[in-house]
């Protein structure tokens, strides 16, 4: 049954003009200023690995190795729970609302740890970063996915992961040439340089209009009509007359584990929660696994910038296969290539087959990744969309808060970094089944179906 239906006399709701539109300007925009954030988010993530290596070798901090494992799973426990109040805040008082706190949360906080003095203020901003970069990303997403048009809403939303990949080799840069050469307040430095861009975020994402559904569920006609003419000016469309909306159904999150949606409810939050387990348990701890493999922090740095600049091709091909392949195919083949690098990465010994396998476990894994964010708001109705986007995430990052601190319990087995990579093969190829047995296929369809 469809959320919203062609009105009265033919009439094309607001949501089908906006789902007809071309990619245009607008979009674009509204792509650039969401994808800012997953920058962000890359830049935090991939930085503290980079940030932590360095504090501990610092004399003023000398963390353990207990500390350097909250130190980089706090920012996640901020993230899980800032995703889920992220995401049921931004179906409750909108999407552009959270939308425009969360990277002011980030930046504020973000100062504040490269200002720490003590293990106790570095976790407090940690903490606060998380909570600002995890309602950031189910709600841009949600935000992306309502405005799309249908023939390239799977590309938009999976073109929002590309951002993260940039940010995420950003990060690899300033790590690599930043902190090394800029002595013991190189780490600060790192911090303050990867903010710069924030004030032109923040202030892109004020022209930016709310959600057309949330509004008419709101009953906020006026608005919702400005909203759709604001991208159909982009494309030069004449505004033509739309019926009035559909209210919001009262909002109930338990519905996600009701009967009609309890299936899919599982399969996204157990396939969230196994490729971020995947990718953390990696690529946070990259640099101090290739350190002690290769036996050198400075040389470690430089192979995890080069696996990290596989990542791009990785998310821009998903792109292109999602509209071509559909979100199942693309997402399971992308997860079984994960396992066959991951297992080949597990037995690779020489600096090049590390290198190889580790750029194509980086490519497959961030691309099925983007996919991830493409197939959850598609699969669910608007009063629940956000919320459940955002309880995704958050199942997602508690994998990411657990995948760093069992990291050094498996260096601890036979086979040391091996045994890493092959617990990540046996993940991704259980995910792969997983994806190609119960995901719902959305591809072509409108999100109002």
């Amino acid at each position: 049954m469809s959320e919203t239906t062609t009105g009265v006399d033919g009439q094309l709701t607001r949501n089908e003009r906006l789902d007809r539109l071309p990619f245009n300007k607008a979009h674009r925009k509204l792509l650039v200023a969401s994808g800012i954030g997953w920058a962000f988010d890359a830049m935090d993530v991939g930085l503290v690995s980079f940030v932590v290596a360095a504090i501990a070798a610092d004399p003023h901090f000398n963390l353990t190795a207990s500390e350097k494992s909250w130190v980089l799973s706090i920012g996640f426990i901020g993230m899980a729970v800032g995703a889920a109040l992220g995401g049921y805040a931004a179906d409750r008082v909108g999407r552009k609302t959270v939308f425009s706190a969360t990277l002011v949360i980030f930046g504020l906080a973000n100062a504040g740890m490269a200002f720490s003095w003590s293990l106790t203020a570095l976790l407090a901003a940690r903490l606060v970063i998380g909570l600002g970069l995890g309602a950031e990303l189910p709600v841009a997403s949600t935000l992306v996915s309502e405005f799309s048009p249908t023939k390239q809403r799977g590309r938009m939303t999976v073109l929002l992961e590309s951002f993260w990949a940039i940010g995420w080799i950003v990060a690899a840069c300033i790590g690599y040439f930043v902190i090394p050469n800029t002595g013991d307040w190189g780490w600060r430095y790192a911090l303050l340089i990867g903010a710069l861009p924030l004030l032109y975020a923040i202030v892109t994402r004020v022209h930016i209009p709310e959600s057309v559904r949330f509004l008419e569920a709101k009953g906020r006609e006026e608005e919702a009509e400005q909203a759709v003419r604001y991208f159909e000016a982009a494309s030069g469309v004449a505004p033509v007359a739309s019926p009035k909306g559909r209210p919001l159904e009262k909002i109930n999150t338990r519905e996600l584990f009701g009967r009609e949606y309890l299936a899919r409810t599982a399969a996204i939050w157990g396939t969230w929660f196994f490729v971020n387990f995947s990718y953390y348990g990696a690529f946070t701890w990259m640099p101090s696994l290739l350190a002690d493999q290769f036996g050198s922090l400075t040389k470690s740095f430089g192979y995890t910038l080069v696996i990290s600049l596989a990542q791009l091709p990785g998310y821009f091909l998903a792109a292109w296969l999602v509209e071509i392949w559909g979100r199942r195919k693309t997402l399971s083949v992308f997860l079984a290539v994960s396992a066959a690098a991951a297992f080949a990465f597990s037995q690779a010994s020489s600096v090049t087959l590390v290198l190889v396998f580790g750029m194509v476990l980086s490519a497959s894994n961030l691309g099925a990744w983007g996919v991830l964010y493409a197939v959850t708001p598609e699969i669910y109705p608007t009063r629940l969309r956000a919320a459940a986007a955002g309880a995704a995430a958050a199942c997602g990052r508690v994998a990411a808060i657990v995948a760093p601190l069992l990291v050094p319990w498996f260096l601890t087995l036979a086979g040391g970094n091996k045994s890493v990579a092959f617990v990540i093969f046996a993940l991704a190829f259980v995910l792969a089944c997983v994806a190609a047995l119960c995901l719902p296929e959305r591809k072509g369809l409108e999100l109002t179906d």
